[in-house]
């Protein structure tokens, strides 16, 4: 395989593995703190019949991320381009930036939702932006590793 070719799997495996980690933990959230727990909706700031339609939209969307993840995956493995480290930093990756994302922009910036409504978010919060920082920097580890192995197969 060539430099450039094996560039292109390498990539096609980090978003491969960003689609599946973004909708797996999309599939968490929605399901244990949405559903399991009921501690918030999608969007809020509204009857609960469009917080509970806003989960809708949102499962279809974490859905979509995740078929096509696996659609990728099923291409690479065909290929026979699957590379480990590649796949599973961009599933982290995807996973901690979701919750990044998720932690801040929706939380505190838009305020369109709340992980948990009690008296001291602040734990709530702490915990959630920190677990996504570990993953976000663990999934640019290991996609960085799996770089530098493509770059030392080549050389």
């Amino acid at each position: 395989m060539s430099k450039i070719n094996s560039s292109v799997f390498s990539n096609r495996n980090i978003i491969s593995g960003f689609l599946f980690g973004l909708g797996l933990i999309a599939f968490i959230d929605e399901a244990i703190f949405h559903q399991m727990l009921g501690w918030h909706h999608f969007y809020d700031r509204a009857t609960t019949s469009v917080g509970v339609f806003s989960d809708g939209i949102f499962h279809a969307v974490s859905w979509f991320a995740t078929v096509a993840g696996l659609f990728l995956f099923a291409d690479i493995k065909r290929r026979g381009t699957f590379q480990f480290k590649s796949w599973l930093g961009g599933l982290l990756f995807g996973a901690g930036l979701f919750n990044l994302y998720d932690g801040t922009i929706q939380h505190k910036v838009m305020r369109i939702h709340q992980i948990r409504y009690v008296d001291n978010l602040i734990y709530y919060d702490i915990t959630m932006i920190v677990t996504a920082s570990v993953l976000t920097i663990a999934g640019i580890i290991l996609i960085l590793l799996g770089r530098n192995d493509q770059v030392e197969k080549h050389a």
